[in-house]
């Protein structure tokens, strides 16, 4: 399985993107999709995970309430619509998928590439 990321963009603080993460290959009701960022000059973080069977989501303390993890199992596409957005949220988004929950990078076996957004206040 690949995963392609797309969707970034520039945007004003206030506003609203919405990121895509295709796969190429089937994914598995037990495994999950996230979604990390990384800013420049600091850790990739954990942003939003999606398991792919029961569609629970589960969110980092920083964008509850903004952004909305989604999948389309139809399309192998997992979405994260990102809204009220804040100059803090300016970072490269990366797709992933894990075998299990996990909020760390590292259990994460498949990246897809970075998608920059960029937010100006």
């Amino acid at each position: 399985v690949q995963l392609q990321a797309s969707g970034g963009g520039s945007v004003q603080a206030g506003g609203s993107l919405r990121l895509s993460c295709e796969a190429s290959g089937r994914l598995f009701s037990s495994q999950l999709v996230g979604w990390f960022r990384q800013a420049p000059g600091k850790e990739r973080e954990f942003v939003a995970v999606i398991r792919w069977g029961s569609g629970r989501e589960y969110y980092a303390d920083s964008v509850k309430g903004r952004f909305t993890i989604s999948r389309e199992s139809a399309k192998n596409t997992a979405y994260l619509q990102m809204n009220s957005l804040r100059s803090g949220d300016t970072a490269t988004y990366y797709c992933a998928r894990a075998n299990g929950y996990s909020t760390t990078p590292n259990d994460y076996t498949v990246w897809g590439q970075g998608t920059l957004v960029t937010v100006s206040s």
